[in-house]
């Protein structure tokens, strides 16, 4: 209660700052993470904090409030959507530490036809990337892909930009990965129908800029079947141990979506208060399909393989320690929206883009594609661009906020160059130089976004 009274103080505080001011201090503000990222190398946490605090400060904001909406903001944030990746990361580690994500993988891969491996490493990726964070899902597949050009002597790049792209995709487009959660949250868009969309938008998305596009990217760049297998160690030893069946582990990747999408049926059609609807549309909460999942998953990918339970609860203590550094960033930036909120940035900038002769979807691509080329991280990008474009997401059909939604998603993974990490990831792995990698991994990673957003803007025009 008293952060809400010192933010509406804050508020007050700025009631008679110049709209001129405002938009110096949000520029001031946005230019400080900028620097901070890229010049300074500090680390994301500390540099949206800064600029959180220099914004407050120039938009007219006391000193001593300076960041209280920043707290605010981080621990609304944390508490909602944090707790989200906490039982998304539970998930992907038992996927993971089980071998049901190898299981669907080579399942997959043993039933498809060498031609028609580039599609099958993209089902794969987007399978098995629903619940995983981008970093994990390219670190589980580098290994399958180059088992897979190895085997079938075929270029790296012809199988790995249809993983890459899947993971890209669903890491931009689909909750619940950090960055549609941030912005679901920002813009108060339906998640149940953001999911629905970015599914369908995804799917299409992921065969342009994966299998399509890693044909002539394989011509134009030529990378020979790797001598050796990196993690193909892990993968052995990980085949010689009990996995869950195919059937099993991917029922698991699928179920909070499944019933995430039943409570948006529920209330589409309109049946929410009765008994079935009710039970849907509880089961249906994020949190609540999230938790039932993570629950089912301490049995069917744990105790049931023949895990005791302290191994089990070891293992989701362990899926806590990568994601800490994204939960103070993901907190962190909802402090920074917070803050553009409460002073009343947010407004006057959303009022200005209001005034752009073009439709707000293309104007939050656009935000965010300025802030993902200056900072190289997409959920920077993410984060800023939803508490810049929220107000302008007033007045919208539920379909056109969850479409902004994914606007920005979209936005948010183009051009991936030297100032993003996932940039020299995929070099190394793929042992390309910076020249190749520019040629492949950037240019997909702006194709998907291109075609995300001209896929959103079509949608548009019919829901």
């Amino acid at each position: 209660m008293t952060l809400h009274l010192a933010a509406a103080a804050a508020g007050d505080a700025t009631a008679n700052v110049s709209d001129g001011r405002l938009i110096i201090a949000a520029l001031i503000g946005i230019v400080a993470i900028v620097a901070l990222i890229v010049w300074l190398k500090l680390h994301p946490f500390l540099s949206l904090m800064l600029g959180a605090g220099l914004l407050a400060v120039v938009a007219g904001i006391p000193y001593s409030d300076a960041f209280t909406s920043f707290t605010d903001g981080l621990g609304t944030t944390v508490g909602g959507v944090g707790v989200l990746i906490a039982l998304g990361a539970i998930i992907g580690k038992l996927l993971i530490d089980s071998g049901g994500a190898d299981q669907i993988v080579d399942t997959i891969l043993a039933r498809t036809p060498v031609q028609r491996l580039p599609w099958a490493m993209a089902l794969a990726a987007f399978v098995i990337g629903i619940p995983l964070f981008f970093e994990v899902g390219v670190v589980l597949l580098i290994p399958v892909v180059m088992l897979v050009a190895r085997r079938s002597k075929v270029s790296m790049i012809l199988v790995g930009i249809p993983a890459l792209a899947g993971l890209s995709a669903l890491h931009g487009l689909v909750p619940p990965h950090p960055g549609p959660l941030i912005a679901i949250d920002a813009l108060g868009a339906d998640l149940g129908l953001t999911l629905g969309l970015g599914l369908l938008i995804a799917l299409p998305t992921v065969a342009i800029a994966g299998p399509l596009l890693a044909r002539p990217l394989a011509r134009w760049v030529h990378l020979d079947p790797p001598e050796t297998i990196l993690g193909s160690g892990d993968r052995d030893r990980a085949d010689d141990e009990r996995r869950p069946s195919f059937g099993l582990a991917l029922s698991v990747v699928l179920l909070p979506v499944v019933l995430m999408l039943a409570r948006t049926v529920a209330e589409t059609f309109t049946f929410e208060d009765t008994s079935l609807g009710t039970v849907l549309v509880f089961i249906g909460t994020p949190l609540v399909a999230l938790l039932v999942t993570a629950l089912i998953s301490l049995v069917a990918l744990g105790t049931s393989l023949g895990r005791t339970r302290d191994e089990v609860s070891a293992l989701v203590g362990s899926s806590f320690l990568p994601i800490a550094g994204i939960l103070l960033i993901v907190g962190a930036g909802g402090g920074f929206k917070q803050t553009l909120v409460d002073s009343g940035v947010g407004d006057v900038i959303a009022s200005g883009l209001a005034d752009w002769p073009i439709s707000p979807l293309l104007a939050a691509w656009l935000v965010a594609v300025l802030i993902r080329v200056a900072t190289g991280s997409a959920t920077v990008a993410t984060i800023t661009a939803a508490g810049i474009v929220a107000p302008l997401a007033e007045g919208l059909s539920p379909s056109h906020v969850a479409l902004m939604v994914l606007a920005i998603g979209a936005g948010s993974v183009f051009l991936s160059h030297v100032n993003d990490a996932g940039f020299w990831l995929i070099k190394e792995y793929f042992k390309m130089t910076v020249g190749q990698t520019f040629k492949t991994w950037s240019l997909m990673e702006c194709v998907l976004s291109v075609t995300g957003l001209v896929l959103v803007l079509l949608a548009s025009l019919v829901v």
